[in-house]
């Protein structure tokens, strides 16, 4: 029996987080050029998108280019740019298939302008679909998204729209670029790191934590399953104590 077979779908996250992490590992140890190691990174995306959307699974979000990225070799930048760009040619078929609405986070106004204009048309044209929100972190930094909404909320105090006694964790939490989805309560990591690079660090103060050694190349709905199935088996707690839970 796999991992899926054992799964409570009654208990699902509604948000998954995932850190793909590992490209470059796995095609070097193959011999090959980091690029190709994110091309065939994408065939998990692929994978896990449809393993999610098969459980039921609400959000999805990929870290699939940091703000730091773009200081890596400018070949390196562009490859990804341009595989950002053909991805999305082709996958848009299928996300449409699959119901499936995309959705970015991040500054994506640094992205290529070719980029820019392939995702936000791909935004659009799957605005409409009611299943699985797959969300794209590009050119995203959540230091910057934090100060970025610090900054938004000190403004409308300084012009009178609100009190800084209005300000609470709620009010902050709509200036994150995350305001119209839940917090995920499961992040996942690949490649052994333990790291959370940035990522998400408001939003995710009480996910479960999730790390494999698994580069993310090999990484396959199956691994998903089997994330999702140890989420089901911790008790969550939010500072309370068993005994209160239960």
């Amino acid at each position: 029996m796999g991992f899926r077979e054992e799964i409570d779908t009654h208990k699902l996250p509604k948000h998954v987080a995932v850190i793909m992490d590992g490209n470059g590992r796995w095609a070097k140890g193959k011999g090959k050029m980091r690029v190709f190691g994110h091309h065939n990174g994408v065939l998990s995306v692929r994978d896990v998108v449809e393993g999610a959307g098969e459980l039921g699974i609400k959000y999805l979000t990929l870290y699939t280019f940091s703000a730091e990225n773009w200081n890596r070799p400018k070949y390196e930048v562009t490859a990804i740019m341009e595989l950002l760009i053909s991805t999305i040619n082709k996958e848009i078929k299928k996300l449409m298939e699959n119901n499936v609405r995309l959705n970015t986070i991040g500054d994506i106004d640094k992205l290529p302008e070719k980029c820019y204009v392939e995702l936000k048309n791909a935004v659009e044209k799957t605005s409409a679909n009611t299943g699985l929100v797959l969300t794209l972190a590009l050119s995203y930094s959540s230091r910057r998204e934090i100060t970025d909404a610090a900054k938004a909320i000190a403004a409308k105090v300084e012009k009178g729209l609100i009190k800084a006694e209005d300000v609470d964790e709620a009010l902050f939490a709509q200036h994150l670029h995350t305001a119209d989805m839940p917090d995920p309560e499961l992040l996942i990591r690949t490649s052994g790191e333990y790291r959370i690079s940035n990522f998400l660090l408001w939003q995710i103060a009480y996910a479960e934590l999730y790390f494999t050694d698994k580069l993310w190349p090999d990484f396959r709905r199956e691994d998903l399953f089997e994330a999702i199935l140890d989420y089901q088996k911790r008790e969550r707690r939010f500072g309370l104590i068993s005994e209160q839970i239960n």
